[in-house]
């Protein structure tokens, strides 16, 4: 046998062992005997519902411990017909689509309630009902005019400061540098608090708290392997590395931010007026600054920012499509966490490229720097309560 094997022998071992163990738990009653009489722990959470003319669509999961069996469906404080796919009972991790025939009122807020055969309720609110867009010409083509307008246009405007950065003396671009960190600390911070939101939504085995957590630091780790040699070379393709860097990582936010657009819009549960349009692209302009901050005193060609703009907002056009067909809490907490992770590792290098090019005995944290920090935090926090 090869030393090789041998190692991989030794390093399965435990996991077998583990494994055996395990099956001798389970199939002995151990666990059976601990739970004794206890009732069953049942965690029913509401997925995804649709509407489509007369009918209300509910897809669940189960989260709990035990199977979970739908005895009656209540819609309004009245008992209704329904009919559950594939089966009543669900077992553990498993999943139903449950179909309620009910005459819903467009632009009225309804409510669903699940009643188990243990009596236990589980309710969801449609705040307000409108019918579920079906996959169509016209259905692409609205959510890609909802991502232009609020990610690629006003990324594309913010790019428009690569003249004006250009003018700047160092200190300046420094502090330019300073207040993309701002802007992207705050996109981080509101991408890490949303995908906390949507962790809540998950059932509960599925530990959306920690999925955020490997979410972030896996896109942390991944892009720091992937993208630090690069970045760490410095010099012009260095910059252009962070510049790439940076449109990845707002491109994540935005798609998430794209994905959250599309379900609320889809379950009508957001006006996209004119007002949230031109909320979402002054808030959303400030991306372009920060992309093109660190190539300020390059040449780039008008290709490069065309790509550059593309990946920071494209992405929005993605998630309002994925939003608006098929969203799920799991999607929302893994783009958004997985952004956020995106977004710190380029704070990081930012903050690298800014130490690299001071001089011998230069400080770090100047007037400037500091208060181009605190400006990119107020900015994004002012546009964005045009938003909230």
């Amino acid at each position: 046998m090869s030393a090789t094997r041998r190692t991989w022998i030794l390093g399965g071992l435990p996991l077998v062992l583990m494994g055996v163990l395990a099956a001798l738990v389970i199939g002995t009653g151990v666990l059976d005997f601990i739970r004794g009489s206890a009732p069953p722990v049942e965690d029913l959470t509401f997925q995804r519902v649709s509407l489509t003319p007369g009918r209300i669509t509910a897809d669940v999961v189960n989260g709990g411990r035990d199977p979970v069996t739908v005895a009656q469906v209540m819609v309004d404080d009245a008992f209704w017909s329904f009919t559950v796919t594939p089966s009543p009972t669900i077992n553990r991790l498993g999943r139903a689509t449950i179909e309620i025939p009910y005459p819903w009122v467009e632009d009225e807020s309804h409510e669903i309630v699940l009643l188990t055969s243990t009596g236990v309720t589980f309710a969801h609110e449609i705040a307000v009902a409108r019918e579920t867009p079906v996959v169509s010409a016209k259905f692409f083509g609205v959510f890609a005019l909802i991502g232009l307008y609020v990610g690629v246009i006003p990324v594309a405007i913010g790019l428009l400061w690569f003249p004006f950065l250009r003018r700047l003396e160092r200190r300046w671009i420094h502090s330019a540098l300073a207040l993309t960190a701002g802007l992207l600390i705050f996109l981080g911070a509101d991408a890490i608090h949303e995908a906390l939101e949507a962790g809540e939504q998950l059932a509960g085995a599925y530990q959306g708290t920690l999925v955020v957590i490997v979410g972030f630091l896996g896109a942390l780790l991944l892009l720091h392997t992937v993208a630090g040699t690069r970045v760490q070379g410095g010099g012009a393709s260095g910059r252009r590395a962070v510049a790439w860097m940076i449109a990845f990582g707002i491109g994540l936010h935005n798609l998430g931010e794209g994905l959250a657009i599309g379900a609320a819009y889809a379950l009508g549960e957001a006006a996209l007026g004119a007002f949230l349009i031109v909320g979402f692209m002054l808030h959303n302009s400030t991306e372009g600054l920060g992309i093109v901050a660190p190539i300020a005193h390059d040449r780039p060609r008008l290709r490069m920012l065309a790509g550059l703009g593309l990946l920071a907002g494209a992405p929005t056009i993605l998630g309002a499509w994925i939003g608006g067909l098929a969203y799920s809490p799991m999607l929302a907490v893994l783009f958004l966490s997985i952004g956020a992770g995106a977004i710190a590792q380029v704070v990081m290098v930012l903050y690298r490229v800014v130490a690299r090019e001071l001089e011998t005995g230069e400080p770090l944290w100047t007037p400037l720097t500091a208060g181009g920090l605190v400006a990119g935090l107020v900015v994004m926090y002012g546009t964005g309560l045009l938003v909230a």
